[in-house]
Parts: C-alpha cells; sequence; structure tokens
C-alpha cells in the first residue's frame, strides 16, 4: 500500500516537473521573442537617431564650412589690400631712395670739385705761413740784435706785465665788488640791526655781583669769627664759601667760584646779622632755610624768563639752570639779563627777515645756558651748552646755534648768525660790560701787531677803543690797487686770530707827498 502511494507520489512529482520545465521552456521562448522584438525595436532607433545627428552633423560641418571659407576670404582680402598698400608705399620710398642717391652723388660730386678748390688754397696759405713764419724769424733775430734782449727774457718781461696789470684789474673789480656789497649789506644789516635795537629797551647799567657785606659795626666781625673761629668754621662748611674778614672797616668779603653759593652765603649771613643769634646750629639751619628759597627762585627765575620771552615746552632741569644765570655775570653783565636781552633781539631781527621767531627767541634765550656750569665742566661755555641743549632734546638748529655763537664751530644755519650778531650786540652797547684792562690793553696791542706784520706798512693804530685801526703805508711800495689787497689781508688775519666783540673797521691810508721849491 505504501509502496503504490510511494509510485503515484513520484510519478506524480515527475510529472509536475515535466509540465513546469515545459512551461518554463514555454515561457522563455517567449520572452526571448519579447526582448528580440524590444532589441530590435532599440536597434531600429537608434539607427534613425544616428542618422539624424548624422545629418545634422552634416549640416553643422557645412555651415562652419562655409563660415571659415567666408572669414577665410575677408582676411585674404584684407591682406591682399595691406599688402597692395605696402607695395605702393615701397614703391614710393624705393623711387625717394633714388632721387635721394642721385642728389647725393651731385652732392658728392660738389665736394670733390670744393676738395680740390680747397686743397690748392691750403697749399697757398701754407706757402704764405712758412713764408711768415721765415719772415717773423728773420725780424725775431734782428729785434733780438738790436735789443739785446733774447726771446725767453723778453717773454718773461711781457708775462711780469700781464701779471702786473691782471693784478691791477683784479684789485679794481674786487674793489668794485666789495663797495657794492658793503653798501647793499652794511643798509640792510643797519636797518635790521637798528630796528632791533630801537625795538628793544633795555637797562644801560649792568648789575654787579655782591660780594662784600657791610657790617652795622667792626664788634660784629669777632660775634661772626666765634670762640676759636667756630661760627667762620661753620659758615664756610655750610655753605662753601670763604669768609674774608681783613682791616676792611665794617665790611666782610665773600669769595666762591659758585654764584649761587655766593648768593645763599650773602642772604644766610646779612639773616645772621639782623637776628643777632651767630652760632654753629643757628648757621646750619639759616644756610638750609635760605638754599631751599634760593632754589625756588632760581626756578621762578628760569619760569618767569620763558614767559616773559614767550617759549613753552623747555627741559626743567634747563629752566633751572636758566635761573641759575640770574646769579652770573659777565664782565660785570647779568647773564640772565643778558640772555633775555640776546632772546629779544634774534626774535625782532628773525621777524624782520621772515624767520620763525619762536624759535629764534628759543635760541637767543639758551645760548648761555652753559655759563651756569662752566665753573663745574671743562670746556667752552658755548660748546657746554650745546651738549646741555641735546641732551634735554632740543632740536638740531637751536642745539647748533647755542655751540656756534663763539665760531667754536662752524654756524650752519642763518638762525646760528642771527644768535652771533644779537649776543655782540647786547654785549657791545654803551654800559652793559666791564672789561678788565689788562685784557683791554693786550688786545689792542695783538691788533697793532697783525697790522705791522704786513710788508709796506710803516705804522698803524688802534683807535676807537679797538674798534678801528689805521694803518699807514709806504707811498713808494704800495699802490692803490695793492692798499686794497693789504686791507682784505689784515680783515681776514684778524678774524682768524683775534676774539672782540662786534667788528673792527680796517683802514689803509696811502699818503702821496709832492715837495717842490720856490727859488
Amino acid at each position: 500500500m505504501y509502496v503504490i502511494d510511494y509510485i503515484i507520489y513520484v510519478a506524480l512529482l515527475i510529472a509536475g516537473t515535466l509540465v513546469g520545465v515545459y512551461l518554463r521552456k514555454k515561457y522563455v521562448e517567449r520572452k526571448t521573442e519579447t526582448v528580440n522584438e524590444l532589441a530590435n525595436k532599440i536597434i531600429n532607433e537608434a539607427q534613425k537617431s544616428a542618422e539624424i545627428i548624422k545629418k545634422e552633423a552634416l549640416l553643422q560641418a557645412k555651415d562652419k564650412f562655409y563660415q571659415t571659407k567666408s572669414e577665410f576670404e575677408k582676411e585674404t582680402k584684407e591682406t591682399r589690400r595691406e599688402l597692395q598698400s605696402l607695395e605702393k608705399r615701397l614703391i614710393a620710398k624705393e623711387e625717394n631712395f633714388d632721387k635721394k642717391v642721385e642728389l647725393l652723388d651731385k652732392k658728392e660730386s660738389d665736394i670733390l670739385k670744393r676738395e680740390k678748390i680747397f686743397t690748392s688754397k691750403e697749399r697757398a696759405l701754407e706757402e704764405k705761413i712758412n713764408k711768415y713764419n721765415t719772415l717773423l724769424e728773420t725780424q725775431r733775430q734782428q729785434l733780438e740784435e738790436i735789443s739785446k734782449i733774447s726771446s725767453s727774457e723778453a717773454k718773461e718781461m711781457l708775462i711780469k706785465a700781464m701779471e702786473e696789470e691782471a693784478r691791477y684789474e683784479v684789485a679794481k673789480y674786487i674793489k668794485k665788488i666789495e663797495v657794492e656789497a658793503k653798501e647793499v649789506a652794511d643798509k640792510k644789516a643797519k636797518e635790521i640791526i637798528s630796528t632791533a635795537i630801537q625795538r628793544y629797551a633795555g637797562d644801560f647799567v649792568a648789575e654787579k655781583t655782591v660780594s662784600v657785606i657791610n657790617l652795622p659795626n667792626d664788634e660784629m666781625k669777632g660775634r661772626i669769627i666765634g670762640r676759636e673761629g667756630r661760627n667762620i668754621r661753620s659758615i664756610e662748611s655750610a655753605t662753601g664759601v670763604d669768609l674774608i674778614i681783613d682791616d676792611t672797616p665794617e665790611a666782610v668779603i665773600l669769595s666762591s667760584y659758585d654764584p649761587v653759593r655766593r648768593e645763599i652765603a650773602r642772604i644766610a649771613l646779612e639773616r645772621l646779622i639782623t637776628d643777632g643769634r651767630i652760632h654753629p646750629a643757628r648757621i646750619e639751619e639759616i644756610v638750609e632755610r635760605v638754599r631751599q628759597e634760593v632754589d625756588l627762585e632760581i626756578k621762578e627765575a628760569g619760569e618767569q624768563a620763558t614767559f616773559d620771552v614767550g617759549v613753552h615746552g623747555i627741559h626743567p632741569e634747563i629752566v633751572k639752570l636758566i635761573g641759575r644765570l640770574k646769579y652770573r655775570t659777565s664782565y660785570a653783565q647779568n647773564v640772565l639779563l643778558h640772555s633775555l636781552e640776546v632772546a629779544f633781539l634774534c626774535g625782532i631781527m628773525a621777524a624782520e627777515l621772515g624767520l620763525n621767531v619762536k624759535q629764534a627767541k628759543r635760541a637767543g634765550l639758551l645760548h648761555d645756558i652753559g655759563k651756569a656750569v662752566d665753573h663745574e665742566v671743562e670746556g667752552s661755555h658755548a660748546i657746554i651748552g650745546g651738549d646741555l641743549a641735546r641732551k634735554y632734546g632740543e632740536s638740531a638748529k637751536i642745539v647748533t646755534a647755542v655751540a656756534a655763537h663763539h665760531e667754536d664751530i662752524k654756524p650752519d644755519s642763518i638762525l646760528a648768525v642771527l644768535v652771533q650778531a644779537a649776543d655782540a650786540i647786547s654785549a657791545a652797547r654803551p654800559g652793559a660790560r666791564k672789561e678788565m684792562l689788562e685784557t683791554y690793553i693786550k688786545r689792542l696791542e695783538d691788533l697793532e701787531k697783525i697790522a705791522t706784520s704786513f710788508s709796506g706798512v710803516t705804522k698803524c693804530y688802534a683807535i676807537q677803543a679797538g674798534r678801528e685801526i689805521r694803518v699807514l703805508v709806504e707811498n713808494d711800495e704800495v699802490s692803490d690797487e695793492e692798499s686794497v689787497m693789504i686791507a682784505r689781508d689784515i680783515a681776514k688775519k684778524v678774524e682768524a686770530e683775534l676774539t672782540y666783540p662786534g667788528q673792527i673797521k680796517v683802514t689803509v691810508i696811502r699818503e702821496t707827498r709832492i715837495v717842490d721849491y720856490a727859488k
């Protein structure tokens, strides 16, 4: 039973498999036909599309070809036109070139003709030159025989005569130029300086440094000296000033190289004398109090000076140095007042010349700040002042103007020259300074010595307090033109070797004396 069922099951399975295979084959065949039809359809469509694309490509290629062809023909026409134009221009140039060649040939032939004529003239001229040279040589020999002087000697005589004539002409020309330049320069300088002096009115009598203390009586000298000299030692130790107590009645002399210390000692000693209590502790107290007051006064004096001049932005240390000038004198002229005067004069002259007035006033005010410390630092006060101005941030022009106002360095600007001029005006005006007799006499002697060192000078005299020197020259040895050169040389030598305020006038006198006798 089970076997039959199994066989039936197997048979049915086989039959189902066969039916499935058959159906599958039919499906595959049908699917294959469908795919073939689809493929044929796609191929046909692709062929149609390819035909369309091919036709479009052919049309585009034809259009591009025709377009390129038309552009090429257009360019060809333009190129042909340009070539024709170039050809015409070349033909024209060739014709011009031929004409120029013909013209050059013609000129060349003319030149050859002229050259032949010139050669013949040159030969004739050469013959004439040789003839003249021979004639000149003959005449020269004849002249040498007649004059008994060789040609070289005659040449030297001629050169010497020409040299003397040239020196004469040069002296005349120099004199003319100097006169013209001096007239213009003197006129302008006098206008500027007179305007500056008129617009600034300074004191005619300069201040003097007080170094003598007047006492109420001679008994005060003993109190100042103190028991075994303790008071005077305390004063000298506290102030750094030497007290000289001698036989001068009712007076004590203060001596110190530092004017500020001397001023502190003066005020302190006057207060001690007024107070009457003179002992070491009181001396130290008064001196310290006076020192603080003087420091404050120095600062205020510097600030007041800058305010009066109208310059601002000066370093505080420079302001203190300006204030210290209040206690410094030069030939009995107060240096602070002198600096203020120079500042005002610089400003006025700068205004006349159209320069920076504030800068000129600043340079004038600072020009002598080196004198505030020149007793402590070695060197010229002008160089010291220039170094201080540079140290505290002043401009290069101000530094140069300060350092150059006594020719320690060469002035390189109009500002430096203005400071020199204002300094000389302030120092040289009547009553401004008091010079030592020895220095004054020495300068006059040096001035006369320089003048007598030149040949042809017989006598010389320094007059007008050394502001003019008159030189007498030999009439036979020195001509009028040579006297001009002597005056110029003396002035140059004085400028190079002497130091003097203002200017020195050099006058050369050549006297002509004609003597005759009535018989």
